[in-house]
């Protein structure tokens, strides 16, 4: 053999690799689109089949799907951050509740006590207090793994429990109401008038954020420090990576996120209730999963989480439509999670 086949051996092993690399990548982007066309379509004919019309299919039901993903998908933007650098956040759903309580409250106690109204200054004031309440309990999050050093799981574990009290405390245990402002309007269908709007503005801050947050993690030195880290802690620290910093600033990151989705979860309720969200980090976490990243770290997107999060959304909305029972969408959501899991670790075995 000369030696230009040796040289050329390798080449063509870099280039086969490549392509397998990039068909990896287009596999893990397209595949969660397939799926929420597969779902998409598999609930119309079956509410078709089940009503004689294609009310599925209708703007308005579109419009109801969007709109359910907007907590969800917020949130799950931040817990994209958390699982591609290898974590997991178990009380996202307390933190949401939390925020709820805090805008309700704050709304509540500034209301002018005769009228109930809320003067102008007080709706900024508890949109701030709420996302910084729950990027404070990020932080706690971040400081409990980095200082303490207890495992994502074990720490986010005992927060989940621990903020969901607090919520109860603050809350006496019972729902909060509070006088309406326009923090009501953000989550809502539009109305004729407002058609030119397109989306609801709730939609319009999780697109915002989206982009925002696929951006960081692109172009900017902290994501590709995420990325580091969830694909080897060890190495990127002795690349100089400052992991416990990284990781702090994950965790405070993803509670602000927390918090806009607690928000919008408090415009959809209309009032503070500690009990809200309990279980959704479930669906947060699928909707990431979902989404193709790996529990191991290291991978994930937000266009794929986006998707994800529409994907539970339109099992939300096509489970009602059929008149299941929430326990059947359960089964569905455990389901869901077992088997974008398995599909992770069957595509990490087969690239080691």
């Amino acid at each position: 053999m000369s030696l230009l086949s040796y040289q050329t051996l390798p080449t063509r092993a870099e280039g086969a690799a490549d392509r397998r690399a990039r068909l990896a990548q287009l596999a893990s982007t397209l595949g969660p689109l397939v799926g929420l066309i597969f779902v998409f379509a598999l609930f119309t004919v079956m509410v078709w089949s089940r009503t004689g019309r294609l009310s599925f299919l209708t703007m308005t039901n579109l419009e109801v799907i969007l709109l359910q993903t907007a907590v969800v998908g917020i949130a799950a933007l931040g817990m994209t951050l958390i699982i591609i650098s290898g974590g997991i956040d178990l009380s996202v759903g307390s933190n949401i509740a939390l925020v709820t309580v805090v805008v309700a409250l704050m709304l509540r106690e500034t209301a002018d006590p005769q009228t109930f109204a809320s003067p102008p200054w007080a709706p900024p004031l508890a949109v701030v207090a709420g996302i910084l309440a729950a990027t404070a309990i990020g932080g706690v999050i971040g400081l409990l793994i980095t200082q303490l050093r207890l495992s994502p799981f074990i720490a986010t574990l005992g927060m989940w429990g621990a903020v969901r009290g607090l919520a109860k405390g603050l809350g006496n245990e019972q729902t909060v109401q509070a006088p309406e402002t326009w923090v009501n309007e953000l989550l809502r269908l539009l109305r004729p008038d407002e058609r030119w709007m397109i989306f609801t503005p709730g939609v319009w801050i999780m697109l915002v954020l989206a982009l925002l947050v696929a951006g960081m993690l692109r172009y900017t030195r902290f994501g590709r420090h995420i990325f580091a880290i969830g694909s080897n802690e060890q190495t990127a620290r002795l690349c100089g990576v400052p992991v416990a910093r990284t990781k702090i600033l994950i965790y405070l990151t993803a509670g602000a996120l927390a918090g806009v989705a607690g928000l919008l979860q408090f415009s959809g309720l209309t009032m503070g209730d500690p009990t809200t969200a309990n279980g959704l980090e479930l669906n947060i976490i699928a909707a990431v999963v979902i989404g193709g990243a790996s529990l191991s770290g290291g991978q994930g997107s937000v266009l794929g989480t986006i998707i994800g999060a529409l994907i539970m959304s339109v099992v939300a909305k096509g489970s009602s439509a059929m008149g299941w029972r929430n326990w059947h969408q359960e089964i569905i959501t455990g389901g869901i999670i077992i088997l974008a899991v398995t599909l992770d670790q069957l595509r990490q075995r087969r690239n080691t």
